[in-house]
């Protein structure tokens, strides 16, 4: 939770209500509920990360580390560094040290090469830089943007569910007297509750707001935030980039870094960059990732029965993408020494050394863009001038 907004908007509507004797039995319990949510968000400041995120974070490098031992061994004999890059933002930082906590409680060896966190905005904090202005704009003003969400907004669907969330929780007097405006915050509103509940689930164990918003309701309030994710940072309009094309400076890093391995230039044995949604679901567009391949037509509102994009499988909690460098002989298959971690492209280096690129999203193989050839039909496995060649590098 990033601030007490959703939590304040909620509160004011049931203190009105319980003003004028208007709450149900149900509503009389969701006050107590909001406020142990608060109070947990708050214990460890809004925007930070919570003790779940930094045991998640923990435990994917854990995993890393067991995926890549041949790695993360070389890694500590020949003492090459492990570089941390993040936006400079509190919990991107908090992640980077709760990850990196991991690495070395798996292999004490590596607390020796492991960076200090640097800050680097423009690769890891781009939607927020003056060079983004036009996608700013976007945001903030564009006419298509505004009147595609207003129209899912709109839809009878959506009112149905607001009033069946204010139904619940309120007298009927009450729940007729707000505007269909009233009941759409109020019930999105909770619905952002609802889902940062569990990731505060140490900060705030005896919350549980499930009994606030069934199941039918709550699927069409995510829906509304998945056309919200879906417009404003993936696929968004058929014909247009701008919500997307931002990300190739962090494409472009991934390959750059991969290159300068593959050709002795750079002494780095891992890569570890911490960011943000407004970064992974741009980046993921670009990278074809499932989920993330299909823009909707102008004249065709996004929707679950026309689209694959979910928010909670392109950008869960914890999201990640992984690619993985390994080196062999030329001539023949690859072997498994990794040359790096998190981080690939570039082409096969001087001296007869072979290397290949690995991807992992959020820890399962995955294929690169239908545009890229594996070295075999099936294989996760891509040379990495033909990485180079499908992102036209050359």
């Amino acid at each position: 939770m990033t601030d007490s907004g959703d939590g304040d908007a909620v509160l004011a509507v049931l203190q009105s209500a319980q003003d004028r004797g208007a709450l149900t039995a149900l509503g009389r319990r969701l006050g107590p509920q909001v406020r142990a949510l608060l109070a947990g968000a708050s214990s460890i400041g809004y925007g930070s990360l919570s003790a779940r995120g930094a045991q998640e974070q923990q435990q994917a490098a854990l995993r890393l580390e067991r995926r890549l031992p041949g790695l993360f061994d070389a890694i500590a004999a020949g003492q090459q560094p492990i570089a941390v890059e993040t936006s400079g933002v509190a919990r991107a930082v908090a992640s980077a040290n709760a990850f990196t906590a991991g690495l070395t409680a798996g292999d004490p060896a590596l607390a020796a090469v492991i960076r200090p966190p640097v800050t680097d905005k423009n690769l890891l904090y781009f939607h927020k830089q003056p060079q983004n202005a036009d996608y700013q704009a976007y945001l903030a003003s564009d006419p298509d943007l505004a009147a595609v969400l207003a129209r899912i907004d709109g839809e009878p669907e959506t009112a149905r569910a607001a009033a069946q969330v204010a139904a619940r929780l309120f007298r009927p007097d009450f729940a007729a007297a707000m505007t269909g405006e009233e009941r759409l915050a109020f019930a999105r509103s909770l619905y952002q509750l609802y889902g940062a509940a569990p990731d505060l689930r140490a900060e705030a164990p005896d919350v549980d707001l499930d009994p606030f918003l069934p199941a039918e309701d709550a699927r069409r309030l995510a829906y509304l935030d998945d056309a919200e994710e879906f417009y404003q940072k993936g696929p968004a309009f058929s014909g247009r980039t701008i919500t997307y094309g931002m990300a190739q400076v962090l494409l472009d890093d991934l390959l750059s870094q991969a290159a300068a391995k593959a050709h002795g230039t750079s002494d780095k044995g891992a890569v570890l960059r911490f960011t943000h949604a407004e970064e992974i679901e741009p980046l993921a567009v670009l990278l074809g990732l499932p989920g993330s391949t299909e823009p909707a037509d102008p004249a065709q509102p996004y929707s679950y029965g026309t689209n694959p994009w979910r928010g909670a499988r392109v950008a869960p909690m914890a999201a990640n993408v992984q690619w993985d460098l390994f080196a062999g002989p030329a001539h023949g298959g690859a072997d498994a020494r990794a040359a790096g971690g998190r981080t690939a492209g570039g082409a096969t280096a001087p001296g007869g050394t072979r290397y290949l690129v690995r991807m992992l999203y959020n820890e399962k193989e995955t294929a690169f863009p239908a545009a890229c050839r594996p070295i075999a039909r099936g294989s996760y496995f891509y040379d990495l001038d033909e990485v180079e060649r499908c992102f036209g590098r050359h």
